[in-house]
């Protein structure tokens, strides 16, 4: 048995203060963490406590263009009972929608937004939902 566990993802972003406060109030995230200063992190948790994404700028120049990446590349999935809902809200917050609700094979159903810096958020609502 290991002794790891993973403790956070992080992802480079342009305006990290900006994003936070937008996941914060549209996503049910919360700041677990922040430094200020030129890099400007913020650890942020999901309504759990146990997922953190640490949202940070270092350095600039390397911030990847998530508007031009694939949805199936990279996506930070939310768990929800109600996706039509949740979709709503969101569009309303200023995501785009990237295609319509659909159904996998199991039946959960699927959505993909681009919030408003390109990054692309997944909402599931899932039959059997994960542990």
């Amino acid at each position: 048995m290991s002794d790891l566990k993973v403790e956070h993802l992080a992802l480079n972003v342009a305006q990290p203060v900006a994003m936070a406060e937008w996941y914060c109030r549209n996503l049910g995230m919360s700041v677990h963490r922040k430094g200020d200063g030129p890099v400007h992190m913020h650890f942020l948790a999901d309504t759990t406590g146990r997922v953190l994404l640490e949202l940070y700028t270092n350095p600039p120049e390397l911030v990847p263009d998530y508007q031009a990446m694939n949805p199936l590349v990279l996506h930070l999935a939310f768990a929800t009972p109600d996706i039509r809902a949740a979709h709503q809200r969101l569009v309303a917050a200023g995501a785009a929608p990237v295609g319509e609700i659909s159904a996998n094979p199991a039946g959960d159903q699927l959505a993909f937004l681009r919030d408003p810096w390109g990054l692309t958020v997944q909402l599931i609502q899932r039959v059997t939902p994960m542990p």
